[in-house]
């Protein structure tokens, strides 16, 4: 059990700063959030399920947390807090007209929650399986 703990969690850290693993989620959904909010990201299509600029910023997160021996789960929910920043952008900030109530209500919609799982699924995992396959490149490289 011991290689898949490492391989859910990632590798043990004896170091006193903030564990990365913890903190890119919430920074990568108030990252995308943030930049949709002021127009640095941008939708332009009529119905987006899956927004792109959210997509690649979360599979790039990812990437990087596994290069820095994080495990699948990090990735996976880092990806997930991605998307997350533009379905709260979008439903919070985008939907004139209706009560905050029901903004949140549409936000927290099972379905689309699980919408956002699935692609987080694949822009994670994509992204987890790039940079673990960068950092054991860059390490045979090293070594060779």
């Amino acid at each position: 059990m011991p290689a898949l703990r490492a391989l859910l969690l990632g590798a043990d850290r004896d170091r006193p700063r903030p564990d990365p693993r913890l903190a890119a989620p919430p920074l990568c959904f108030a990252l995308v959030f943030a930049a949709y909010a002021i127009g640095v990201f941008e939708v332009t299509g009529g119905v987006i399920l899956i927004a792109g600029d959210a997509s690649v910023a979360g599979l790039l997160a990812a990437a990087a947390l596994a290069a820095r021996r994080n495990g699948l789960l990090a990735s996976l929910t880092t990806g997930y807090a991605a998307l997350l920043g533009h379905r709260a952008d979008h439903y919070l900030l985008g939907l004139s007209g209706r009560s905050l109530g029901e903004r949140f209500a549409a936000l927290l919609a099972v379905d689309g929650l699980a919408v956002l799982g699935a692609a987080a699924l694949a822009a994670g995992g994509l992204g987890w399986l790039a940079g673990t396959a960068g950092r054991l490149a860059v390490g045979r490289v090293r070594s060779a």
